[in-house]
């Protein structure tokens, strides 16, 4: 049977849901005022999420929902509809915007279900101000489906306003390995991104694709253009398919300053897709997109 528990921890002002199952072999921890983001997960006695402190999620961003936008805007600044506008610049030492605007919101539990062989969690975030760089309502759902040896992640947004509005969609979990030296990734990609020296886009270049990408001990922060829904995770403890429903699949990598850690990140866009409309999407008034992201041990 699988339990889900509510916890307000009064010293640090974090609010958790932690789900467990009867066998103790699955455990999930899903922070509700830090965007609903999954910052720990453990599948078929697996550790796959862990707490990565002394990193603080302020600059991990770690397992957050990434909306409107996914990785970087260049100086914030984009044109829609003939109109410019202007994001809130939080990530200072490149002057860029990062990471869309969800990844700090308060989410609330609007529907959970308990049963012998899975737990869900539905949390809804509805923004009915306009926000800076952004002058639009929207709602977003994120559904957690978790079980022994998979979770599945769904994400739905609906436009709410009368104006339709860009957007492009990300999921920013970081992995852990017993040995990431050793760790390889399978993913189908003849293309990778080119950045300029503040993680802009400037382009793609052509490139083979190996069958196993070695991570070794490379220091990461690449995007690639995939061919395919899926990317594989490799560790010496198990392996990993992560999975998209999305028809726009891209792929960042990305190694943070903490050992046997890594951000296999899926995404519909780009650093700076509002500006170069690299898998830049529309979404009009009252209609929803979703998106299904799945995580199964193989």
């Amino acid at each position: 049977m699988y339990t889900i528990k509510h916890i307000l921890n009064t010293s640090n002002d974090l609010d958790f849901i932690e789900v467990k199952n009867q066998e103790k072999v699955c455990y999930a921890k899903i922070c509700i005022n830090q965007g609903a983001s999954l910052q720990e997960l453990k599948l078929d006695g697996k550790t796959i999420i862990e707490d990565l402190s002394p990193l603080t999620y302020n600059n991990t961003y770690a397992s957050s929902i990434l909306f409107p936008f996914a990785n970087r805007i260049k100086d914030g600044k984009y044109t829609y509809d003939g109109k410019e506008f202007q994001f809130p610049i939080n990530e200072t030492g490149n002057n860029n915007a990062l990471h869309g605007l969800v990844f700090n919101k308060t989410f609330q539990i609007v529907k959970q279900e308990q049963t012998e062989h899975f737990a869900s969690i539905t949390l809804l975030y509805v923004e009915d101000k306009e926000s800076v760089g952004f002058p639009y309502s929207y709602s977003i759902q994120i559904e957690y489906i978790i079980k022994k040896d998979s979770v599945d992640v769904n994400v739905s947004v609906k436009n709410t306003d009368t104006k339709a509005f860009p957007f492009t969609l990300g999921w920013h979990p970081y992995f852990s390995s017993s040995n990431l030296f050793n760790s390889t990734l399978n993913f189908e990609s003849n293309k990778q991104l080119v950045f300029d020296e503040r993680c802009i886009t400037t382009g793609s270049v052509d490139i083979n694709n190996e069958p196993h990408f070695e991570i070794k001990d490379k220091k990461l922060d690449d995007c690639f253009i995939l061919n395919s829904s899926q990317t594989q995770f490799n560790t010496p403890d198990y392996k990993l398919l992560i999975s998209a429903s999305s028809k726009e699949n891209f792929l960042q990598i990305y190694t943070p300053p903490k050992a046997n850690t890594i951000a296999i990140e899926p995404t519909t866009g780009v650093s700076d897709s509002f500006n170069n409309n690299m898998g830049l999407q529309t979404l009009k008034p009252n209609e929803e997109y979703q998106i299904n992201w799945n995580i199964k041990l193989i």
